[in-house]
């Protein structure tokens, strides 16, 4: 069996690709139809994109890293104010909402990118 040279792609071009919700090849269109629905392909310059297999890891990701920040938030509020409950509730759920929905295309598009770079789930013409 012959060994097929692949080309080097940039994971961490391609990571900044995704997290602007960008194609990982080109980085000029776009990677989601909707809110994280991604495209079947670029629009820009014909990659396809349907490949990807990102599943349940973008929103364990984003919970992950915005729990972190609003766990630290509000036990640091408490320590120093001691507010009442419903003061924290608030503060932390809006915040805490609002984090985890801007974040989760991002980490999905980052997640999508470094799989393209990888050349992982048939990005690589490999359909393995």
């Amino acid at each position: 069996m012959t060994a097929v040279a692949k080309e080097e792609r940039s994971v961490g071009q391609a990571m900044l690709n995704g997290l602007r919700q960008r194609c990982p090849h080109c980085g000029k269109g776009r990677m989601f139809n909707k809110y994280i629905k991604v495209n079947h392909s670029c629009e820009n310059c014909g990659t396809e994109l349907h490949h990807q297999r990102a599943d349940d890891a973008p929103p364990y990701f984003t919970m992950l890293i915005v729990l972190h920040f609003a766990m630290s938030g509000l036990l640091t509020v408490e320590q120093i104010y001691s507010p009442e409950t419903w003061v924290q509730l608030t503060i932390w759920l809006p915040v805490s909402l609002v984090s985890a929905l801007w974040m989760l295309p991002r980490i999905k598009g980052a997640l999508i990118g470094i799989q393209w770079a990888r050349q992982m789930h048939g990005f690589g013409g490999d359909f393995t």
